[in-house]
């Protein structure tokens, strides 16, 4: 399967190459204690055949990372170890690619919340963040919920819903995903600065040990 090499850019895959990536997952990009765990809802597959998240040219995940001031520079999805060194980490609510998220059932979404909930109970970020409120209302069960903060946490963490990133999405533009990414940046600093004052230096040290 053609993966892209560290922090380099993917070859361009081949209408045939798509279709055959339908199904293959792609690995997280996850670290202990992280700022941000970010939750897609499952790969594309463009995705799928880079092994890159929201890979896909016209994706806005990236340029809303920076507009919303979570990046100090617009990274590139191939830029793992910049993003993690960024303090934040992307995972997905369902592994298996698919064309478009349509193609997802309603039991597979409630699957990966409990996934999800393991692997925050695991990494213990500081926040989590879906990218996606329609997936986001199926597998929580919130089917009125909107985007920003929810009244719920998962695994005793903050919850997040943000609008989804994919090209596919008219009803957001660049500003919609400023606003969003940025309330969220706002909300990690403040939460950051709790935490650093609730855990001491010594617990602080021992955190970016086990990130290293």
């Amino acid at each position: 399967m053609p993966r892209s090499r560290p922090d380099a850019p993917p070859p361009r895959p081949t209408r045939a190459q798509l279709l055959a990536s339908a199904g293959r997952p792609i690995p997280d990009l996850i670290a202990r204690d992280l700022d941000v765990l970010f939750c897609g809802i499952n790969p594309g597959l463009y995705s799928a055949f880079t092994g890159l998240h929201f890979a896909k040219p016209g994706n806005r995940f990236w340029r809303a990372l920076h507009d919303g001031g979570l990046t100090r520079t617009r990274l590139e999805p191939w830029q793992r170890q910049a993003l993690l060194a960024a303090r934040l980490g992307i995972t997905n609510l369902v592994m298996r690619s698919t064309a478009t998220a349509a193609e997802l059932d309603n039991e597979e979404l409630r699957a990966g919340r409990a996934r999800l909930e393991r692997k925050v109970r695991r990494y213990k970020p500081l926040v989590v963040a879906m990218v996606g409120i329609g997936a986001y209302r199926v597998a929580f069960d919130r089917p009125k919920a909107v985007m920003g903060p929810q009244p719920e946490t998962i695994a005793g963490v903050p919850l997040w819903v943000l609008p989804n990133t994919s090209g596919l999405n008219a009803n957001h533009q660049a500003a919609d995903f400023a606003e969003s990414f940025g309330a969220l940046a706002k909300a990690v600093r403040t939460r950051r600065r709790l935490s650093a004052r609730t855990c001491g230096p010594m617990e602080s040290s021992r955190k970016e040990a086990r990130r290293r």
